[in-house]
């Protein structure tokens, strides 16, 4: 048995090994994503989802996405993957430049990002998301016009547009270091990120969380289940779950990983979360959405106390016209939205 035969015999016995970790809730959303999922066959994916429906409840409506890299979709392989139960698809464009992707170190071209999403469609995909970023050091507002145009013509029905951040020990903060890479200016990212907002809103698309952007009826389930609050379970090396009271994630080492499942172990650290670790990363998630946060959440699921902190400290923000609240509903405005890290950040508790 092959290194990768035996990774997809673990997920299967990780499955089974997890079975009441979701206290038999049905389940609304797969997603097979981190690492390259892409480089599953067809039949390993349908195996993995058989092995699911054994031992947990799936909803008949359930989202199941796969996330993949554009370099990785043949059209052999969409064809074969539009046959299991996968009814969406996360590609990873990043860019429609080649100068852009590059810079990234992507491995794909821009022409490999189009055809993989013309592919996908052509194998009957309806359901289609690619990823974007901007905020390129060395780029322009209008290669990044230039792309969102490109995104628009393919006629896909999800984009999610992030910032691209600079974290240490990565190749981008050592180039940074040495003074080879500059960042690009607060001016200029703010101007990215309302083109972002104005040309998405003139294609039709719902930005339901900030970095989130959908056509009608086609908002992500499994995003807007990470900021609701709602219980997870993640399964592989490095993946996360998280059930409200605890939080835990795989060990990332490969060997590891099979080995400790070899032994019938789910190899995890848990992180047990206080009601006020609760409280903040429910302001962190939920206020970056369209739905924003909701004041009986608070005071059912933490406290009184804290949904009085909350108010208190959203005060001024409602007044200056950065939050809007809307009955129980504290929201971001657009001005809100172009500064949401600095506003969250004053709504969180902090002892």
């Amino acid at each position: 048995m092959n290194l990768k035969e035996k990774m997809v015999d673990a997920l299967n016995r990780e499955i089974e090994n997890q079975k009441n970790y979701l206290s038999d809730e049905e389940i609304e959303t797969i997603y097979f994503g981190g690492g390259t999922p892409s480089l599953l066959s067809s039949g390993e994916i349908v195996k993995l989802i058989k092995t699911i429906r054994q031992f947990y409840k799936i909803s008949s409506q359930a989202e199941i996405t796969l996330e993949a890299n554009p370099d990785d979709l043949t059209e052999n392989y969409l064809k074969n993957l539009f046959q299991t139960p996968v009814n969406r698809l996360s590609i990873g464009c990043q860019s429609f430049s080649d100068d852009e992707l590059g810079f990234l170190g992507r491995r794909h071209n821009a022409k490999q990002s189009l055809e993989a999403v013309q592919q996908a469609k052509q194998a009957g995909f309806d359901n289609i998301s690619i990823d974007l970023i901007y905020g390129i050091p060395g780029s322009s507002l209008k290669v990044f016009e230039e792309n969102l145009n490109k995104a628009f013509k393919l006629n896909i029905q999800h984009i999610s547009a992030y910032h691209l951040t600079i974290e240490k020990r990565t190749m981008f903060y050592l180039r940074k270091k040495k003074g080879e890479l500059k960042e690009i200016s607060e001016k200029e990212s703010v101007q990215q990120f309302e083109k972002l907002v104005k040309r998405t809103a003139q294609n039709q698309f719902i930005q339901y969380e900030i970095s989130n952007f959908s056509k009608s009826g086609f908002i992500s389930k499994h995003n807007s289940n990470y900021w609701k609050q709602i219980k997870y379970l993640g399964i592989g090396p490095s993946a996360h779950s998280y059930n409200i009271f605890s939080r835990q994630w795989n060990v990332s080492n490969n060997k590891q990983y099979i080995e400790s499942i070899e032994k019938n172990q789910v190899p995890f650290v848990m992180e047990k979360l206080d009601i006020y670790t609760r409280y903040n990363e429910y302001i962190i998630s939920a206020l970056r959405t369209m739905w924003g946060v909701d004041l009986k959440i608070i005071k059912e699921n933490f406290s009184e106390k804290l949904e009085n902190h909350c108010l208190k400290m959203a005060v001024a923000y409602i007044q200056s016209g950065l939050i809007i609240r809307n009955n129980e509903h504290l929201v971001l405005s657009t001005k809100g939205k172009f500064v949401s890290d600095a506003v969250i950040s004053r709504l969180l508790f902090v002892e």
